[in-house]
């Protein structure tokens, strides 16, 4: 299976605004909402920290939907 990825500008992102970054939840309330009820994980592992930092790699989980964090392609 081919997990999609979302590229971010920088080398690492926190886990709140990968959530908005990726679509998969609609607002900043309700990503520290969804995390702190620990239906997020983070490379297979539940993760409660909305700032969690995120490198290229990681694989953020959420409802059964998975996201890879993906680098910005250099021009």
């Amino acid at each position: 299976m081919t997990i999609p990825e979302v590229a971010i500008s920088d080398g690492t992102i926190r886990l709140g605004q990968f959530l908005k970054l990726a679509n998969l939840i609609e607002s900043g309330a309700e990503a520290k909402e969804v995390i702190a009820d620990g239906e997020v994980s983070v490379n297979g592992e539940v993760d409660t920290r909305r700032g969690r930092q995120l490198a290229v790699g990681d694989v953020v989980e959420i409802g059964g939907v998975a996201v890879r964090v993906g680098a910005q392609e250099q021009s």
